[in-house]
């Protein structure tokens, strides 16, 4: 999918990023334009998308805690309990709401790099991922942005399950992370931002599409 860059050790994970260097600079300046765009005073709200089994363990707050300190200070955080208390699932309607989603899949493993996203999950990342930021949340690593990540669609086919894979040198400090921080930064009363035009660049529309597929 994203992976470019050459492994060591012919490992295929072994790498900063999947994405190849034209696909950043367009997610890049894709974030840069909806930091642009934020009006000052406007709330910034993301939702978390886990699974029952992981909202109702005893690491969901903790993991909340954790996205809070990771995330720019006012993000408002979202999950199932808090957005749909009182009313049905509705998820194009909250989308709309949505500035940004983090996504928390089953590790394969304590402290494994490859997460596993339930069909729920999965549609709610690809209805946002085209033109929001998307952020995988993992435990040793933090937030990873998804077009760092490797994807891979899983069985069943009536309801598919995603597959991430995070990169194994990626550097929190990345300039796609930094994008996405800044996408989700609240602006500032008083702020002066250029109105830009909102647009998709091209390789989000369809993130995950692989030739042939």
């Amino acid at each position: 999918m994203y992976a470019t860059q050459m492994p060591r050790h012919d490992d295929p994970l072994d790498v900063e990023t999947f994405a190849r260097p034209e696909q950043q600079r367009r997610y890049i300046a894709a974030m840069h334009r909806i930091a642009a765009e934020r009006r000052p005073g406007s709330p910034v709200r993301v939702y978390v998308s886990a699974a029952p089994k992981t909202v109702s363990g005893t690491n969901w707050q903790r993991w909340l805690k954790r996205i809070t300190q990771d995330l720019p200070d006012g993000v408002e955080l979202l999950h199932y309990r808090s957005a749909f208390a009182e009313s049905l699932y509705d998820w194009d309607t909250l989308a709309g709401r949505l500035d940004g989603l983090v996504v928390i899949g089953r590790p394969k493993r304590l402290g494994s790099r490859v997460h596993v996203l339930g069909p729920v999950a999965r549609l709610e990342l690809r209805s946002l991922v085209a033109e929001k930021p998307v952020l995988l949340f993992t435990h040793n690593l933090g937030l990873v942005p998804v077009i760092d990540c490797k994807s891979q669609v899983m069985p069943p086919d009536e309801a598919p399950r995603l597959k991430l894979i995070a990169p194994k040198r990626w550097n929190r400090d990345s300039t796609t992370l930094r994008a996405a921080l800044q996408a989700l930064q609240p602006a500032a009363h008083g702020s002066r931002r250029p109105k830009l035009r909102r647009t998709a660049p091209d390789h989000l529309v369809a993130p995950f599409a692989t030739k042939g597929r």
